[in-house]
C-alpha cells in the first residue's frame, strides 16, 4: 500500500513538473510576444506620426500656393482648412500616443526594477 502511494505522490509530482514546464514556456513566448508587439508599434507610431508632420508641413505649402493663385476657390480653402485641422488633431493623437507608448515601457521597467531590488532585499533579510 505504501509503494502505491509513492508511486502515485510520484506521478502526480511528475505531472505538476510537466504543467508548471509548460506554463513557464507560455508565460514567455507570450511576454516574447508582448515586447515584439510593443516595439513593432511603438515603430509604426513614430513612422505614422513622422508622415503626419510631412502631411502637415506639405498642406501649409498647399496652402500658401492655393492662396497665391489669382481665382480662389473659397470650397477649395474650406476643405484645406478642415483638412489642416484634421492632420493637426492626428498629429497631436499621434504624440500623445508615443508618450503613452514610451511611458508605458518606463514603467514596466520601473517595475521589473523594483520586483528585482524587492527580492534582492527579501534574499538578504532570509540569512
Amino acid at each position: 500500500m505504501e509503494t502505491l502511494l509513492i508511486t502515485l505522490v510520484l506521478m502526480s509530482a511528475f505531472v505538476a513538473l510537466v504543467a508548471a514546464t509548460f506554463a513557464l514556456q507560455a508565460g514567455l513566448k507570450m511576454r516574447r510576444s508582448l515586447i515584439a508587439l510593443r516595439s513593432h508599434l511603438s515603430y509604426e507610431v513614430t513612422q505614422v506620426a513622422r508622415r503626419a508632420a510631412e502631411l502637415e508641413k506639405n498642406l501649409a505649402t498647399l496652402d500658401t500656393r492655393a492662396q497665391a493663385l489669382p481665382v480662389r476657390v473659397s470650397e477649395l480653402q474650406q476643405n484645406l482648412a478642415v483638412l489642416g485641422v484634421l492632420a493637426n488633431a492626428l498629429g497631436t493623437s499621434l504624440r500623445q500616443a508615443q508618450n503613452i507608448l514610451s511611458f508605458a515601457g518606463l514603467k514596466s521597467s520601473l517595475a521589473k526594477g523594483f520586483e528585482a531590488l524587492t527580492k534582492r532585499s527579501s534574499g538578504r533579510a532570509t540569512y
